[in-house]
């Protein structure tokens, strides 16, 4: 009777624990409801920016302080893309890139003798066109990789454009043994002169609507931070905590407060005559540059007393690579591995806020699956798009999983569900226990670089103030990764503009108390076909590379 007893207090006191997390997260939600619908009520005649940059001119950007316009100059002077010859109308591939006319070789190692483990190896690439006539210009986006199979190795190289038609990739060697060198064509310089046409004309080829609804009286208007001046009126949906830009014109016959959801909308290419032809699948596009003379390399142990060979194209060299298929940092932070039950050591007691994209859910599906004890919630939430809540009660884990803020390309989300991670942040208290993980990138893929800027101002800004009142806090950003291009995907996401992304990332998070996850690297470095959802064994790295973040070893 006594141990019943007991059984039926602890049961209780679980139950109590439930009710009182779910009651706090609904009054929340109301809370917030209320304020965004403080927030929509603002009606604004058509208008057009006074940005001083002329393309792109009728997207809204968020006013800068003289500090940040610096930075932001400074940010797309570092990402500029070599300049291309326009393109004929209509286009002829006879004189674009072509990975099948096209070849690198493997350089000599420089004072002869035998490759070894900490070296750097060089390749030449030299790309043709469909004539087979040398390219005489730069600006083809180029992936390189070394790898061996076997071993279960890999690690990314880096690329170096000399803006003749000419290209070095540079490798670090880090195992032992047989090494392949792999370059891909992921895009010719004429694909990238149109999808740089598309950022600056088309902003807007994805749109995006909403739902307005009264009673019986229902309309639906499309909304964007780029939005073509016309004589309707808009609805300004600016959040008034970070300022961040979002319109919808306003309905005809309904208030801008009639707003409920945010889905996206059309799709239009946008592509000139012939232009799809530069953006085949197997053909000239993600597709392999074939060596002109071997294309594997042997590399012995390192000798004691030799010097490394090094390249000086490059002044830097990878985050990491794979060994065996696991994840091995060439950082400062040694990756651990993590079965389950040292899993739920490492984040016993602790809260974790993810936020972002579903690159980032990925995350918080991978810990639900593995933790036996990690129990979600069923908040009914709009599917992919969340908000989601799991709790494992006997190790006090309790994590947490919120989509960014607009633009949001997946199902439709509630208006009230529209969050903005820099007011997240905020709102957190932080702490040593307290571990923030967000990524934002795939949904940026057809707006003006300063838009992702200017959002990324926005949550570095709320990461300090994080940081300042919570210095235990742990900060985790996932960068974009490579991923499969079919035409649509490379006219509204592509690898190209990830790339660019991923640079103003680096660098504007630079210098803070924040740990980044190399996605792109791992992505690249790994032997599965690029998705934009990892494989679960490369996802299983990224949370051992995370968990080492959080629970650093003695040591390591």
């Amino acid at each position: 009777m006594k141990a019943r007893a007991c059984v039926r207090k602890e049961c209780g006191a679980i139950f109590l624990f439930l009710a009182m997390t779910v009651l706090i997260y609904l009054l929340y939600n109301m809370e917030i409801l209320e304020f965004h619908q403080k927030v929509n009520t603002t009606v604004i005649i058509p208008r057009v920016s006074t940005d001083l940059n002329k393309s792109h001119s009728f997207c809204t950007f968020q006013p800068l302080s003289t500090e940040d316009a610096v930075e932001e100059s400074l940010l797309l002077d570092s990402i500029a893309w070599p300049e291309t010859p326009p393109l004929p109308s209509p286009v002829s591939l006879e004189q674009t890139s072509d990975p099948a006319h096209s070849t690198f070789t493997i350089l000599p190692r420089r004072g002869g003798g035998q490759w070894q483990v900490g070296d750097q190896l060089e390749v030449m690439i030299k790309i043709s066109d469909l004539q087979s006539c040398p390219k005489k210009y730069g600006g083809d986006f180029l992936l390189a990789r070394l790898h061996n199979l076997k071993l279960g190795a890999g690690v990314a190289g880096h690329v170096v454009d000399h803006l003749n038609g000419s290209y070095s990739a540079v490798f670090s060697l880090p195992w032992e043994g047989d090494a392949q060198v792999e370059v891909t064509l992921v895009h010719s310089s004429e694909a990238i002169t149109v999808l740089r046409r598309l950022t600056r004309e088309h902003p807007d080829r994805i749109n995006f609507r909403s739902l307005f609804r009264s009673g019986s009286l229902s309309e639906s208007s499309i909304c964007n931070v780029c939005l073509r001046p016309t004589q309707q009126p808009l609805c300004n949906y600016t959040d008034l905590r970070t300022g961040e830009p979002w319109f919808c014109y306003k309905p005809k016959a309904l208030s801008c407060n009639a707003r409920i959801d945010h889905a996206m909308g059309e799709h239009k290419q946008h592509l000139k005559e012939k232009e799809e032809k530069l953006f085949q699948s197997g053909v000239n596009t993600k597709v392999f540059i074939w060596a002109s003379g071997p294309a594997t390399v042997t590399v012995l142990p390192k000798k004691e007393g030799q010097p490394e060979v090094k390249s000086s194209n490059v002044t830097s060299g990878p985050c990491g690579y794979y060994y065996q298929d696991v994840w091995r940092a060439l950082g400062s932070t040694a990756v651990h591995q993590f079965n389950t039950s040292a899993i739920s050591q490492c984040l016993k007691g602790k809260v974790v806020h993810m936020y972002g994209d579903s690159t980032v859910r990925q995350f918080f599906e991978y810990l639900t699956k593995t933790l036996p004890d990690l129990k979600e919630f069923d908040l009914h939430s709009p599917q992919k798009a969340g908000p989601y809540m799991a709790l494992d009660y006997a190790n006090n884990i309790f994590v947490k999983y919120r989509f960014h803020g607009p633009p949001i390309r997946i199902v439709t989300v509630p208006t009230r569900e529209l969050r903005y991670i820099a007011n997240e942040l905020d709102d957190i208290t932080g702490g040593t226990n307290t571990v923030v993980l967000f990524c934002v990138w795939a949904h940026f893929g057809t707006f003006p670089m300063e838009i992702y800027i200017r959002r990324l101002q926005s949550i570095r800004r709320a990461v300090v103030r994080l940081l300042d009142r919570a210095p235990g806090t742990v900060v985790i950003i996932r960068t974009g990764n490579p991923k499969d291009l079919p035409l649509l995907v490379s006219l509204s996401n592509s690898d190209w503009h990830s790339l660019q992304c991923n640079k103003v990332l680096r660098l504007m998070f630079k210098g803070l108390n924040v740990h980044l996850i190399d996605a792109w690297e791992m992505v690249l470095a790994h032997h599965l076909p690029h998705n934009l959802h990892p494989p679960p064994s490369v996802i299983k790295n990224m949370i051992n590379v995370i968990l080492s973040y959080i629970c650093p070893q003695k040591g390591g």
